[in-house]
């Protein structure tokens, strides 16, 4: 009889151990949620902080066939150019189609039908940053953070916080 007691209590003993630590790995599981939802949300938040839109889509361009620079600005080589590259005081002449997210074409050179000749250090910083990494005859396709573009004010057809897209070919360094 004081066998069936104490393995009774034994089992009773490791029935609670158990619930304990099922309850613990729960309670452990429910905190590891938490954590990774409060740590979701305060990614959610430092970027809506950083550029007051929570809507911002930097993440879009996340294909591995784009390279990622420091800044942020994500490119993918289309065709290498075999010419110099540009520093951010030449001028340049490019062909070019820029895109919202959505597909709109909001400016194109290849649509007008004539190349752009303009100052590198004219423009937007991530085309500044950008055409420094090609040499002449390359097609890039940079895809342009808000805050490497035109950021809260937009611009004409380009509303406030858009990252951009642009295909860019660039012709000539100089002149």
């Amino acid at each position: 009889m004081k066998k069936l007691f104490y393995f009774a209590l034994v089992l009773g003993m490791a029935g609670a151990i158990s619930a304990c630590s099922g309850k613990d790995k729960a309670q452990s599981t429910d905190s590891t949620q938490q954590e990774e939802v409060v740590e979701e949300e305060l990614v959610t938040d430092s970027v809506a902080a950083r550029f007051r839109n929570p809507d911002y889509r930097s993440d879009v361009a996340t294909d591995s066939t784009y390279a990622v620079t420091a800044s942020g600005l994500k490119y993918m080589v289309k065709q290498e150019g075999t010419g110099k590259s540009p520093s951010a005081t030449d001028n340049v002449t490019v062909h070019y189609t820029g895109k919202l997210l959505d597909g709109t074409v909001f400016d194109s050179s290849v649509q007008r039908g004539e190349p752009a000749t303009f100052p590198l250090n004219g423009v937007i910083p991530g085309w500044t940053e950008g055409l420094q990494l090609m040499k002449e005859g390359a097609t890039y396709v940079f895809y342009i953070p808000t805050d490497l573009a035109y950021g809260p004010r937009g611009g004409g057809p380009i509303p406030p916080y858009s990252d951009l897209i642009f295909e860019v070919e660039l012709i000539k360094v100089g002149e």
